[in-house]
């Protein structure tokens, strides 16, 4: 990939509308071969740049999913332990000694890879998806950086395990935890705003080519509009498709074409009792009005 345009070019092919910011944050990620740290609100695209990424360069896309005491044993390895105690019940009647048994049960045939190690022991560089590292504690985010320094692994019974290749590291934070800096200072930055209406546009009509283009600029608009409410959960990128496509299969071609469909279809965008009960029909023909 030699240029911004040519990447965003690539990512358009797999459907991810990107705008130049974060094409030239993937890009000098790619030609640094430094982690991206992506920050953003939730629904904002920001897992999606790993998977997209994956796509184009043709290779496994390997997630983390980070959470509240998540351990090594989660995301490194951890050994098999049931087939180990199989193994061992299964030489008792064999005159096998104790060292070689545990020589054994201790091999790279019981060893479980968990997404950190799997990612170092790939052939060919897969992306390696760190999804909300701002959930992990703060002894788990030392590790990790630990890792993407050396990208290798030291596993006491086999030793020192070196990446076979340097995985494209994408990391999301949707901001619940400050990270420290040292991790920011080792990976690349940038922060993941919600589309523009006219960037929105472009990905509804990449995922849903047969819309209406009145409803789909409609669409963007009204989402727009929807985000400057005081809600508990702003609509992602992933809720604005859904809407657009439940709008289609409803038959609508505008957003004042049929009240009683348009309202019933907010299910698709509000998730929670307080935003449903809050955008009213009137909150709602006002954003109309601003999408018309």
């Amino acid at each position: 990939m030699e240029t911004v345009a040519d990447l965003k070019q690539r990512l358009a092919q797999v459907h991810y509308v990107a705008d130049d910011t974060l094409a030239t944050a993937l890009q000098l990620a790619l030609t640094l071969k430094r982690p991206l740290l992506l920050e953003g609100e939730a629904g904002v695209g920001k897992t999606e740049i790993a998977k997209a990424l994956a796509a184009i360069l043709d290779t496994r896309l390997i997630r983390l999913q980070c959470y509240e005491g998540l351990d090594a044993n989660a995301a490194i390895y951890e050994w098999n332990y049931q087939r180990q105690l199989l193994a061992i019940k299964a030489s008792e009647h064999e005159n096998i000694g104790a060292a070689e048994i545990e020589k054994h049960i201790f091999s790279e045939d019981y060893l479980l890879r968990r997404p950190l190690l799997e990612a170092i022991s790939q052939d060919k560089a897969p992306v390696l998806l760190i999804d909300e590292i701002d959930r992990a504690d703060e002894e788990f985010e030392a590790y990790l950086l630990e890792i993407l320094s050396d990208f290798q692994i030291t596993i006491p019974e086999l030793g020192t395990v070196t990446a076979k290749s340097v995985p494209h590291v994408i990391l999301t934070s949707n901001g619940t935890r400050e990270l420290s800096d040292a991790l920011r200072r080792r990976c690349l930055y940038a922060y993941v705003e919600f589309p523009d209406p006219e960037r929105e546009l472009a990905i509804i009509l990449s995922h849903l080519p047969d819309i209406e283009e009145q409803l789909a600029v409609q669409v963007a608009r009204f989402v727009r509009e929807l985000r400057k409410e005081d809600l508990e959960k702003a609509p992602g990128i992933a809720e604005t498709l859904d809407w657009a496509a439940a709008l289609t299969g409803l038959g609508l071609k505008t957003l004042d074409q049929d009240p009683d469909a348009f309202q019933s279809s907010l299910i698709c965008l509000l998730k929670t009792e307080a935003d449903a009960k809050a955008v009213t029909r009137e909150v709602t023909g006002r954003l109309v009005g601003h999408a018309a």
